[in-house]
């Protein structure tokens, strides 16, 4: 293992939070570390400890094979309501994207909860304001989103063809509304 490597797998090790490459380059001195981070990677692939990268940030984790045998207390699911769910796959989808735009696509408004629930999972966060009138707030989604969902960025989200291909999307309507999302229960 080289000396930039050790360098960076202290810093990664130490960090409290997932770290972008120019925080590490900053951190240890290490000019370019892409390609020591790719060695460090492959070091430590099969291992029970690993180095994961998700939307820009590296860090190490528990192998997900080995991660049920340091679980002590079993994590509750956080379910999220159906308007909850419709809300931040907008989002995602359309980022950055304002209450009033979340609402038009949606075609109901939503409760002020709503927004505030994905705040504080730490999914979105707000991404500035729009110019115009009233100068509305947009929301994008987070690092976090992206890690709990295990994707690496947003265009790894599925495109609306294997969606409608999974049967997760009804057919507009035939007055042409809009594409709906299929509940998995029965209609």
């Amino acid at each position: 293992m080289t000396g930039e490597e050790r360098a960076l797998e202290a810093a990664l090790f130490a960090a409290e939070q997932p770290m972008r490459v120019d925080e590490l380059g900053e951190v240890t001195g290490v000019a370019a570390p892409e390609r020591a981070l790719r060695a460090l990677r492959a070091h430590y692939a099969g291992r029970g400890v690993e180095l994961g990268e998700v939307g820009g940030r590296w860090f190490f984790h528990t192998a997900p094979d080995l991660a049920h045998l340091l679980r002590r207390t079993r994590d509750e699911p956080r379910r999220l309501s159906r308007a909850a769910t419709e809300t931040l796959a907008i989002i995602a989808y359309h980022e950055p994207v304002s209450r009033a735009e979340i609402e038009a696509v949606r075609g109901v408004a939503i409760a002020r909860g709503t927004l505030d629930l994905l705040l504080e999972a730490g999914w979105i966060r707000p991404a500035g304001r729009r110019e115009g009138p009233g100068r509305p707030t947009t929301y994008a989604t987070t690092p976090a989103f992206l890690h709990h969902f295990g994707l690496g960025t947003l265009a790894d989200l599925p495109r609306v063809e294997e969606l409608r291909a999974a049967g997760l999307l009804r057919p507009l309507d035939e007055d042409g509304g809009k594409e709906v999302a299929q509940s998995p229960g029965p209609s």
